[in-house]
């Protein structure tokens, strides 16, 4: 048995539509002929009869509704390909916009960017960094096409979140900490050490975990850099916390300390307009953070 052509489903659901074998040619720019050739070509298929002819026109067999009934199933999905990938030929040369906080710029975004380049070597990506309440509202007014974002917020209308990743929050100490060489530790532990935060709010000093805590850090630095934390930790004049998609980028002159508490971590989010033109960012951004949740484990073992 031959297999079923796209030009006879076409033929066949004209027809069927139109009740007649010349409204059907008219519609799809075929000659009478061809229409009758495609027709007896799909009844060989079949090896049923599709059409009863009669003096008005056609009328389809219960073989033909029900070729009919698939054929538009088939065709719809066809269209949906075809308009796939035009919008595909279309974006190969977009340029997109990308916001992101400072964290997932460390090593997330660099790894999805260089990602998508490999897919995509017309794909421009330009980054913009900034804290996550500023750049949703630079994507609700798209001035960005899409955003890697942290912590909990309300979403605007027209943008939608994909999970990337619940982000682990580890202590960083200097390599000759007393907690360096210890695989993890408490917060008790922590209550008299002298903390490096980007903020002196309560709030937000210790990116946002442990807000009910019964104490307070004792902030010795405030640096929002995140290359000055690191340099400040090194030198031993306090310890910070540091979310794992960072420790890529780490010196190996800090040290890793997991932290023994549940709270001690922060969802991470990329939130995007229905821009077919994102797709492949968006999936490059997947693909880098499962990747960097491999390396943190492997680190973690060291």
């Amino acid at each position: 048995m031959s297999d079923f052509t796209v030009p006879g489903l076409r033929v066949v659901r004209e027809a069927v539509r139109t009740g007649s074998f010349s409204a059907a040619a008219e519609r799809l720019g075929y000659t009478q002929s061809a229409i009758s050739r495609q027709v007896s070509l799909m009844e060989q298929v079949t090896g049923r009869q599709l059409f009863d002819r009669h003096a008005r026109g056609v009328r389809p067999t219960e073989a033909g509704r029900i070729v009919a009934r698939h054929a538009e199933s088939v065709l719809e999905a066809l269209d949906r390909a075809q308009s796939e990938l035009r919008d595909l030929s279309k974006h190969a040369t977009a340029r997109i916009r990308l916001g992101a906080f400072s964290t997932a710029t460390a090593a997330l975004v660099p790894r999805a960017i260089t990602i998508a380049a490999q897919h995509n070597p017309l794909l421009t990506v330009q980054l913009r960094e900034g804290t996550s309440p500023h750049l949703l509202t630079a994507l609700a007014r798209r001035r960005i096409d899409l955003a890697v974002l942290s912590g909990e917020f309300d979403v605007p209308d027209g943008v939608e979140l994909t999970a990337l990743t619940q982000d682990t929050l580890y202590l960083a100490v200097p390599q000759g900490h007393r907690l360096a060489h210890q695989s993890s530790t408490s917060i008790a532990a922590l209550r008299a050490e002298k903390w490096i935060v980007g903020s002196e709010e309560s709030h937000t000093s210790l990116l946002g975990a442990w807000t009910n805590a019964s104490w307070q850090p004792i902030i010795s630095h405030v640096a929002r850099d995140w290359v000055t934390k690191w340099g400040l930790v090194a030198a031993g004049l306090g310890i910070t916390l540091v979310p794992g998609l960072a420790i890529p980028a780490l010196p190996a002159t800090i040290a890793i300390v997991a932290i023994d508490d549940p709270a001690a971590t922060r969802r991470t989010v990329l939130a995007h307009t229905p821009n077919p033109a994102t797709h492949i960012i968006r999936e490059a951004l997947l693909d880098a953070s499962a990747q960097l949740n491999v390396e943190l484990r492997e680190r973690l073992k060291a």
